[in-house]
């Protein structure tokens, strides 16, 4: 039996007013999104058909690759065809292609090891809008789907094609979530305005702080470092900030270039409050800074 969490027990979860920041997953940096109209399984290993998607799903995940199932808000064609999308999203190699299947049975040609190593695996052209994924995967938890599905169709009708429904990625305690590909940049906790906001600077190649859980392939405390060093020097554009490195356990310590500044972070392990149910137990912890110097200067904080 599956099992559904609800947080409507829980009065002011997903509210906004919990820190998000460095919450972002940390393994995928390639992502293989394939179009599926639902219903999805609890768990996206656990999909059985259409045939050729569940075996894409599997040689995904045996490559290091990390797969999304994808589909339209409202009204929802059945497959073939496919929309599918490859990306990779790690410091300055970002980029995505894309193309629709008609015969879905050409997922099985794709260089997935390729994909995993940040190449090209053969699907079709590079693609220069972002793809915009709001996880609505409510049989994974009922909060994505509660909170989830009527930002996927408030922001469907103020930025059409870019935007998909998609299964979790991550941090269902933040729902609800977006996701922009290729840069890998982590929402949480959203309402329209807020979403709208990320979307729009996202399509101005930058990021919005505010409700900004990190960027998808860092490690968490190098997440945090980046945040606070785009909150102290207010530079937001996507690549005008570089993690050079994270040492040590908390404190962390790390290195972080800012067109072409360069910072020592400290960064300290916080504790938050549990999660408002069973299934958004996920990402409890949060980050304090400690130290933020410019390197070869006195300490600004």
């Amino acid at each position: 039996m599956t099992r559904r969490n609800s947080c409507d027990h829980c009065p002011g979860s997903h509210s906004g007013a919990r820190a998000c920041l460095a919450s972002a997953t940390v393994k995928p940096r390639a992502w293989l999104l394939l179009e599926h109209p639902g219903p999805w399984p609890e768990r996206i290993e656990q999909l059985t058909g259409p045939a050729p998607i569940a075996a894409a799903v599997q040689a995904a995940l045996a490559a290091g690759v990390r797969p999304q199932l994808i589909r339209r808000t409202g009204r929802r064609r059945g497959v073939p065809p496919v929309q599918v999308y490859a990306a990779y999203s790690e410091g300055d190699r970002v980029w995505m292609e894309g193309r629709e299947l008609t015969d879905p049975g050409g997922l099985a040609e794709l260089d997935l090891a390729a994909l995993a190593a940040g190449r090209s695996p053969g699907l079709g052209e590079r693609v220069t809008d972002p793809v915009l994924l709001v996880c609505t995967h409510g049989r994974r938890n009922a909060c994505c789907a509660r909170t989830g599905a009527p930002l996927a169709r408030d922001l469907a009708a103020r930025f059409g094609p870019l935007v998909w429904e998609t299964t979790h990625v991550g941090g269902d305690r933040f729902a609800a979530n977006l996701v922009c590909l290729p840069a890998g940049l982590y929402y949480g906790e959203l309402g329209t305005a807020e979403a709208t906001a990320a979307v729009a600077a996202c399509l101005r190649g930058e990021i919005v702080l505010e409700r900004f859980r990190g960027r998808a392939g860092l490690p968490e405390p190098a997440q945090a470092a980046e945040h606070f060093v785009r909150a102290h020097s207010g530079i937001l554009e996507i690549g005008a900030v570089t993690v050079e490195s994270v040492t040590g356990t908390s404190p962390y310590e790390a290195v972080v270039s800012a067109r072409g500044t360069r910072y020592r972070v400290v960064v300290e392990d916080a504790e938050q409050a549990a999660g408002c149910g069973p299934d958004c137990g996920e990402n409890h912890g949060s980050y304090i800074v400690r130290d933020l110097t410019l390197l070869n200067e006195a300490a600004l904080v």
